[in-house]
């Protein structure tokens, strides 16, 4: 199955299309971190600009999706409002879209970490100006059981509170919300054996995180060598999760350092797959999806994204 298409952009170096531009721009309303005022300030920038935009508020869950599979969707640029949820939904959907538009970001959401990675503008004039440039990189993505991620698959404790955690207190209290809940679920928690299989080799341990990108959780390296521009995808095992060596882990995060730290392995793949003796949730771009076992590859080809 091909994922994606533009397999003949150039790479890495970036690509260039002016104004007029045909946008449509996709938003979920009653998401987290929803801004209309910000929205109506791109639009009019935009048409300012050259550009005949469309802006369309989902009604439903899914939607970003079923309008990114529809092989008549007749846009130059998509340009999606939300956080890593809706961009991976609209990954989900170019699965079987054979000509999928270009793709754009404007940074909503609990903690963009797509917009860490591309370093995506947040003001209404930066963000129009860098969609009429038209300037753009390849995207690249991994798949998990063949479902498409841009930033990460993870399974353990950090999938336990994306499962964990409800849709309620996440849209009212935003980041705090994580950190509640992995107090909640870290006080009673049952520790879990995972196993990876990743090229013929075997690693043990209780966090495994397959990675795109650098950044994980929001601005905090966790790769600094891997980005989601171009090709490749790491596995990063922490072998132990009691509460030292996780106190460990949250250190050397803040500091950037975890690649290095003690108690933590990272290898480059091209398959993996993730066991354990019991069923441990598993999450991709940080929504809930489903338990052990997965399997994690690249995805065939890549999208071009906006990049300022």
């Amino acid at each position: 199955m091909r994922f994606f298409r533009r397999d003949d952009l150039p790479s890495p170096a970036a690509s260039f299309r002016t104004a007029p531009c045909d946008v449509l721009i996709m938003a979920n309303p009653t998401a987290g971190g929803y801004r209309p005022k910000l929205l109506a300030k791109v639009q009019e920038k935009l048409q300012a600009g050259g550009c005949k935009v469309t802006l369309h508020l989902t009604s439903h869950a899914g939607e970003i999706g079923e309008v990114c599979a529809d092989p008549k969707l007749a846009v130059g640029l998509l340009v999606i409002a939300g956080g890593d949820g809706s961009i991976n939904e609209a990954l989900a959907g170019f699965q079987s879209n054979p000509a999928p538009p270009d793709l754009a970001v404007i940074p909503f959401g609990t903690a963009n970490v797509l917009a860490c990675e591309l370093g995506l503008p947040r003001r209404s004039g930066a963000i129009a100006g860098a969609i009429l440039r038209r300037r753009t990189k390849p995207l690249h993505a991994g798949l998990a059981n063949g479902h498409p991620f841009v930033l990460m698959a993870s399974s353990g404790f950090d999938a336990e509170v994306v499962h964990g955690i409800p849709l309620s207190l996440k849209r009212r209290l935003g980041k705090l919300a994580y950190v509640i809940t992995a107090i909640r679920i870290g006080l009673t928690r049952e520790t879990s054996d995972l196993t990876a299989e990743i090229d013929g080799e075997t690693l043990h341990g209780k966090l495994a995180v397959a990675t795109n990108g650098r950044f994980y959780g929001g601005p905090f390296v966790i790769s600094p060598d891997a980005s989601v521009t171009k090709a490749g995808l790491q596995l990063l095992m922490l072998e132990k999760d009691d509460p030292l060596s996780s106190f460990r882990f949250g250190l050397a995060l803040l500091m950037g350092r975890v690649h290095k730290a003690k108690g933590v392995t990272v290898r480059n793949f091209q398959r993996a797959r993730i066991l354990s003796n019991r069923p441990v949730p598993v999450q991709i771009d940080g929504d809930p999806f489903g338990t052990t076992p997965v399997e994690i590859e690249p995805a065939p080809g890549h999208l071009a994204i906006v990049v300022p």
